[in-house]
């Protein structure tokens, strides 16, 4: 018996070594897709207005989000938020923290397919909200569904109070939608996953003293070619 002992204790901790390197790999699976699909939408002729990508402080993707076996039209999807460094949001996008999205009052978008998600963060009361706790859309931070275009204007009503607009691509279409209902809240979990200890996602993402990892490199560059200076 003595001897079995640390036998089973060295298959218990292999394993949870194990699933512990495997959820990191996903981690970095869901990095690599952000950065793929935001790459994707943004090449796309008739995407996101160019004078709302850069006003935007922060931008959060969501990839391939679907629907849950459980309940009528539940959700739950995982992905990354990059915002621009510096105080005034300014500077070049920093390292991503990860994300979750859950909610059900997008359900009937999804189908039975897997649909992308972006979302632009407008000001800075609405990224200090996300990065700090869960954050309920259309309650604790005003949202709307983006306009769509490159040339579509920036100064309506909706884009002008929105704090987050929103926008999903599902069969091959792309277009704003409304994600209210819906809650949006820091991984904290994959974030330790992915840079290797316990960091909160507002130094991840505002401190500017976060390394980017390899996985988000598409994520950044791609933001940084396509929106490289904050307008107010």
């Amino acid at each position: 018996m003595k001897r079995l002992l640390p036998c089973v204790m060295s298959a218990v901790l292999l394993t949870a070594a194990y699933g512990w390197a495997n959820d990191e790999a996903k981690d970095e699976d869901r990095l690599k897709n952000s950065g793929a699909v935001l790459n994707e939408i943004l090449n796309i002729p008739d995407n996101v207005p160019q004078s709302l990508l850069d006003k935007a402080d922060c931008v959060v993707v969501f990839p391939s989000v679907l629907k849950a076996a459980f309940g009528i039209g539940a959700s739950y999807g995982r992905g990354a938020m990059t915002c621009r460094q510096g105080g005034t949001f300014s500077g070049a996008w920093g390292a991503p923290t990860m994300m979750a999205l859950e909610g059900a009052s997008f359900g009937f978008q999804l189908g039975g397919q897997a649909t992308d998600f972006i979302l632009l963060v407008m000001n800075d009361r609405g990224a200090n909200g996300i990065l700090s706790s869960k954050v309920k859309l259309g309650g604790d931070a005003s949202a709307a569904a983006g306009p769509v275009g490159r040339n579509a204007s920036a100064e309506t009503d909706v884009t002008v109070r929105a704090e987050i607009l929103s926008y999903s691509r599902a069969r091959g279409l792309f277009a704003g939608v409304s994600l209210e209902g819906s809650t949006i809240r820091p991984d904290n979990d994959a974030n330790e996953k992915i840079y290797g200890r316990k960091i909160p996602a507002k130094e991840i993402a505002l401190s500017g003293a976060t390394q980017v990892p390899a996985s988000a490199e598409q994520l950044i560059s791609t933001l940084n070619a396509k929106t490289p200076k904050h307008t107010s």
